[in-house]
């Protein structure tokens, strides 16, 4: 692949940098809008492709190299830096979404058929255009419906003349990444995921910021719309140490039910679920068997059910003032 010119290079760092400025974590993407670094992983026996992707995804830059895609994400300004100059093909840049501070959640209203590779999707118009795809439709029936108002928000333009929603969540809210559950055509980036930054240059155009909304700040998610998106936590009490072995046969059956577009998710609920009844090391290979007859890779299936065990240590790790474990 050709690299860029210099003047598309320098741009596109300075509009990474502005962003890591503002406590949002970046990466360098290609024009493909996937993660510019390869795998450090690469190179390592393996038994396929599969097999690396998985390796990586559990390494989550343990090892101290970059290539680990979301994973690397920084607001360092030196480190971001030293990613770019790593990727000298790098066009663009992601923006991690619910890390701290900002905990971004993207509202991604699609206009061209639903992405089906994991990546950013195009999405479609902002509130106030005439043309609004049906993706926007759907979303403001569902305001009506569930009595939320969709707030004024930064909102990027894709070149596929579809539209980002930026929004922000709290603390104690995991939001998964989905595809079209919410309504056809709306995906949602949550932690695990990013949205491609205003300014990037992809093979399909630029995204840029809507008119109007450079001056706002990512609004706050509704509480309704919340709801929506992320599977609330069940309560976890302590004293019991022995939960139901139902409750894990129901997860179990959660996965294994779950159709194309949806199995992901009900993955990482259902593990998070039980990670946070102290069940997730028994209930790990049954989740795995479960996903895997729906029809997910196992490789992605056990990436997805390590993701559901670090986040949940990670918010018992706030709750009790501890640090998270970390697990490779």
């Amino acid at each position: 692949m050709a690299l860029p010119d210099r003047e598309t290079s320098t741009l596109v760092l300075a509009h990474a940098l502005a962003a890591a400025e503002r406590g949002l974590p970046v990466i360098p993407l290609s024009a493909s809008k996937l993660p510019a670094l390869r795998s450090p992983h690469r190179d390592e026996p393996a038994p396929g492709r599969a097999a690396d992707a998985a390796r990586t995804e559990r390494c989550r830059g343990a090892c101290g190299l970059p290539g680990h895609g979301v994973h690397d994400a920084t607001t360092d300004p030196a480190a971001v830096r030293a990613l770019f100059a790593a990727a000298p093909g790098a066009t663009g840049y992601g923006i991690a979404c619910g890390r701290a501070p900002h905990r971004l959640i993207g509202i991604d209203l699609d206009v061209t058929t639903p992405d089906i590779s994991g990546t950013p999707a195009d999405q479609g118009p902002a509130p106030s255009a005439p043309d609004s795809p049906a993706s926007f439709t759907a979303l403001r029936d569902l305001a009506l419906r569930h009595l939320f108002t969709i707030p004024e928000t930064v909102t990027v333009i894709t070149p596929s003349g579809g539209r980002h929603l930026w929004l922000t969540g709290p603390p104690d809210v995991t939001v998964p990444n989905s595809a079209s559950r919410l309504a056809p055509g709306i995906d949602i980036r949550g932690y695990g995921g990013y949205l491609v930054g205003p300014g990037s240059a992809t093979a399909r155009g630029t995204y840029r910021l809507a008119p109007g909304t450079a001056r706002l700040a990512p609004a706050p998610c509704p509480r309704t719309l919340l709801r929506l998106i992320a599977p609330p936590a069940r309560p976890h009490h302590p004293g019991a140490s022995h939960p139901r072995p139902s409750h894990g046969h129901g997860l179990v059956h959660f996965v294994r039910a779950a159709h194309e577009g949806q199995r992901n998710t009900r993955l990482f609920w259902a593990a998070c679920r039980a990670y946070e009844n102290g069940i997730g090391e028994t209930l790990a290979d049954a989740l795995t068997r479960a996903a895997v007859h729906a029809g997910l890779p196992e490789p992605e299936a056990r990436a997805t059910i390590a993701s559901a065990h670090r986040l949940t240590s990670e918010q018992r790790g706030r709750r009790h003032g501890t640090a998270a474990p970390k697990h490779p």
